[in-house]
């Protein structure tokens, strides 16, 4: 019972509290709903938000001509404010007076009265004798009187860090309040999206409907209208054949007086043509070949990395993955990337999922990527050593690590598809590079190792033929005159079916050819397409593996490529490369002319993939994000 007074008095305390600043009021105002803050918490509030509301509530508040100083006082809450300050002033004043109950722990009948400095604790006149006999010692009051401004300063300091905190909750308190106006007006927007979209689906259900009752109302009136020119016929015919079937039953004299009458009507009808079929045109519905429409989409924005600049430079130093150095600005400023003047322009919309991390949805240099039939994004992930697979929508679907065997997981380089739906993935286990079959939910189910590899290397299905193709590059990859670069063509039994390969020699007998092949393509034509990112073209063979053409070379401008890098075709057979050293995606036609800048406002695209449904896809190793354009 003894701490009923303090815990009423808490309760008091907590109750006179600003639910603002968390301290006691300071010229309390009420709210007309009947709600009370401090004049300069209200006053702090009104400045940042327009139209005024209650923290509390959320009513809205008019404020009168004065502002917040032309509320009500609270009258009543400042005289209990007042009352529990002077309240608090008094017990502090009483706790610092000696209390005759003040009894001496270790000499219970004595009273503490002194103070010991050296010890710094309140002694009794026998602790004077014994154990503090020559410690220097003063009256409790002057002790107290001597220490008062120290504690006053560590009451100081810590009401200083307590603002600091109740200043953070406050922080957020509006952010959370924010988050749920946001909240509530994406909510009203989808909304608001649906029923836009649904009112467009019943007008266009009403239309359709129409124009079928319209399309049966002719039918059925041109039946009603042969149904009356006919019935008349039918009638008199009917009843001639009648009257004389009647006659002749009753006997001779009447039967012979109708035949006349009915051979007149038979001889009438006898030369009639017989009616022919109503022709009708009954309307048919054919519902169009479209997915289900889609309202839009709920993405969050990355955040910006402090650590960018760190993690391009460790990106660069990657065995296996090779990073163009960037342009310092005077070689900008002198005009040495024309193809990158369009930037100013409108740039393709698309949908951007990912950032760097390890999580799920997350991104280490995503080197990769193909898309199934389905629609479903598998990326290869190279530092996490995983697939990763999502939705044409950017939704995260699931994932599956890159294993090679006994739980040993390579860094996996590229991903393509069979005719059967399985991936084949291709990688690197240490200094050792593989080729991995997998289905889609990752399980192993081939494996090829590829000695000689000594770089990158990417795949492609030959679907025509269901040959799988994977680029390497052989030599010394510090010496780029010692670098070879072929297309060696598997069954997906493994058995090696050719090598194809672009080799020539020049006048000084050097051999030239590919050097660094990266990526490949097969078209629908069954052309097979690599980009050299040494040579900064891109190589074109027949389904046969006979060098055709070849079309870029280094450079800025339109139609020259800077370390090319993903390469793909659509559905009219132009060609898509990613242009990682100029910073952009181009597209080629089928023989290799420039037709346009698909998007140039990318920091490292390098892996491109083209969906049946028509999006393109484009991961980017710098900004680790995967880029989804549905029109471009």
């Amino acid at each position: 019972m003894a701490a009923a007074p303090s815990s009423l008095g808490t309760h008091f305390r907590e109750e006179l509290t600003c639910s603002i600043c968390l301290e006691l009021f300071t010229r309390p105002k009420v709210l007309p709903c009947q709600h009370t803050f401090c004049q300069d918490c209200l006053q702090d509030l009104a400045s940042r938000r327009v139209p005024l509301q209650c923290p509390v509530c959320r009513q809205q508040v008019r404020l009168p001509r004065q502002g917040v100083a032309g509320l009500p006082d609270n009258h009543l809450v400042t005289s209990l404010c007042e009352r529990l300050q002077n309240q608090a002033t008094l017990s502090g004043e009483t706790r610092e007076q000696p209390q005759s109950g003040n009894r001496c722990s270790f000499h219970p009948s004595e009273e503490v009265k002194l103070y010991c400095k050296q010890c710094n604790v309140p002694v009794c006149c026998e602790c004077c004798e014994e154990a503090h006999d020559v410690h220097p010692t003063t009256g409790l009051k002057k002790a107290a009187q001597e220490r008062r401004s120290t504690v006053q300063a560590l009451i100081n300091e810590g009401r200083n860090i307590l603002e600091s905190y109740c200043s953070f909750i406050r922080g957020l308190r509006e952010k959370e309040k924010t988050l749920n106006e946001q909240k509530q007006q994406r909510d009203n927007s989808i909304i608001q999206a649906y029923n836009q979209m649904a009112q467009k689906l019943t007008e266009r259900k009403d239309y359709l409907l129409s124009e079928s009752q319209q399309n049966h109302s002719e039918n059925l009136e041109n039946i009603q209208t042969e149904k009356d020119r006919v019935l008349p016929d039918i009638n008199e015919l009917s009843a001639a054949c009648d009257r004389a079937e009647q006659e002749l039953q009753q006997g001779l004299v009447e039967f012979l007086s109708q035949q006349t009458a009915l051979t007149e009507v038979v001889e009438e009808y006898r030369g009639k043509a017989a009616p022919t079929p109503v022709q009708t045109q009954p309307a048919v519905f054919q519902p169009t070949d479209t997915p289900v429409p889609v309202l839009g989409h709920v993405t969050v924005q990355s955040l910006p990395s402090a650590s960018e600049p760190a993690a391009r430079d460790r990106g660069r130093s990657k065995i296996g993955i090779k990073r163009p150095p960037r342009p310092v600005p005077s070689e900008m400023g002198r005009g040495q990337h024309h193809g990158n003047q369009r930037q100013g322009k409108h740039q393709p919309q698309k949908l951007t999922i990912g950032r760097e991390g390890s999580r799920t949805g997350q991104f280490d240099n995503p080197c990769g990527v193909t898309v199934s039939d389905e629609g479903e994004i598998f990326v290869a992930d190279w530092r996490n050593e995983r697939i990763q697979v999502f939705t044409l929508q950017g939704t995260f679907v699931r994932q599956f690590p890159t294993i090679v065997s006994d739980e040993m997981k390579m860094c996996p380089d590229d991903v393509a598809m069979d005719v059967e739906g399985n991936l084949w993935v291709v990688g690197r286990l240490y200094f050792n590079y593989f080729s991995v079959q997998y289905n889609k939910q990752g399980r192993v189910l081939r494996k090829l190792d590829l000695q000689r590899t000594v770089m990158h290397i990417g795949v492609a299905v030959d679907t025509r033929r269901n040959h799988i193709l994977i680029t390497q590059t052989t030599g010394d990859m510090d010496n780029q005159h010692d670098m070879s670069g072929e297309v060696l063509v598997f069954r997906p039994d493994g058995t090696f079916v050719r090598t194809v390969e672009r080799k020539r020699w020049n006048f000084l007998w050097t051999r030239q050819g590919m050097k660094d092949p990266r990526y490949i393509t097969v078209d629908a034509e069954g052309n097979i397409l690599v980009s050299d990112f040494e040579n900064h073209c891109v190589y074109v063979y027949n389904e046969d593996g006979q060098f055709l053409f070849q079309f870029g070379g280094e450079g800025s401008d339109e139609g020259q490529l800077q370390w090319p890098s993903g390469i793909c075709t659509d559905g009219a057979g132009n060609i898509i490369v990613a242009d990682s050293g100029n910073r952009r995606v181009e597209m080629f036609d089928k023989t290799g002319k420039f037709l346009k800048h698909i998007t140039t406002d990318m920091q490292y695209p390098c892996a491109v993939a083209m969906a049946t449904q028509g999006q393109l896809v484009v991961t980017e190793v710098i900004r680790n994000t995967v880029s989804i354009f549905c029109h471009y």
